[in-house]
Parts: structure tokens; C-alpha cells; sequence
């Protein structure tokens, strides 16, 4: 895809969204597991709006998100492996700058970057400027950068 695809005036709305999003969900339920609510989100209905810059999804709040994608998308979420501390907000933050940089879908990326390899990789990407640690992770697996 050329060119960025939506306006860059929702990236950082959106992207603190997911971050509160994946980084909230033990509130949701204190046993989810958060690897596998990531992935699913990131192929979600909803998660493909907001690659396209949807407007109303892109106000939403946390909570609201959360909502309508448990609705729209019908998920439910499954006990495993929590996923504590502030890497699950990274990681959220991460895969929209992700996403709005080099245009690839999110369902792609999560295959490409997937959430565990993104939390290993945490200690050593995340005191980077997101866009920085964006292109070095896009340079290991040959995305584009826009």
C-alpha cells in the first residue's frame, strides 16, 4: 500500500487506545490470556476498521473499544496466561504505529510479529522512539516503511 492509510491526526488516539486496551485487559478478567486476545483482536472486524482510519471506532475510548469489539466481533475471552505489566500497552501502542507506517493489515502483522516475539523483544525496543523501533523491526522482516 502507498502512502500512509489514513490521516495522521488519529494515529496517536488510536494507538493509546490499543495500548489501554491490551494493557486493561486483566480488569476484564484477571486470568485472560492476553497473547490469545491480542492475536484475535488483530484479526478482528474491528481492528480492520481502524486500519482504514474508521472515525467513530478511532474516538472510542478503551472501554467503549472493548465493548463494541466483544459485540461486533462476538469474542469471547478465554482464561490462559496473563499478560502483565506495561509490555501489553507497548505492544498494543506498537502494532498501530505498525500498521499506520507501513500500511500492512493488522492481521498480517500479528502472523509476521507475533505477540510473544514482541515481548521478548520488549526490554530492548521500548525505550526506542515507536516510529525507530517501527523501522528496525520492519527492516528484520523486509516491510516497507512509509
Amino acid at each position: 500500500m502507498a502512502g500512509h492509510p489514513y490521516n495522521a491526526a488519529y494515529l496517536q488516539e488510536i494507538a493509546e487506545t490499543q495500548g489501554v486496551l491490551f494493557e486493561r485487559l486483566q480488569d476484564v478478567s484477571p486470568n485472560v490470556d492476553g497473547r490469545e486476545f491480542i492475536r484475535a483482536y488483530m484479526k478482528s472486524d474491528t481492528r480492520q476498521f481502524l486500519d482504514r482510519g474508521d472515525v467513530y471506532l478511532a474516538t472510542l475510548s478503551p472501554s467503549e473499544l472493548m465493548d463494541y469489539y466483544r459485540t461486533e466481533d462476538a469474542h469471547d475471552i478465554k482464561d490462559g496466561r496473563p499478560f502483565r505489566g506495561f509490555a501489553p500497552n507497548w505492544i498494543g501502542q506498537f502494532y498501530a504505529q505498525y500498521q499506520w507506517q507501513t500500511g500492512t493489515e493488522s492481521r498480517d502483522i500479528v502472523d509476521q510479529i507475533t505477540p510473544e516475539w514482541l515481548e521478548s523483544a520488549y526490554p530492548g525496543l521500548h525505550d526506542l522512539d515507536m516510529r525507530l523501533a517501527v523501522e528496525k523491526v520492519a527492516a528484520e522482516v523486509g516491510d516497507i516503511v512509509n
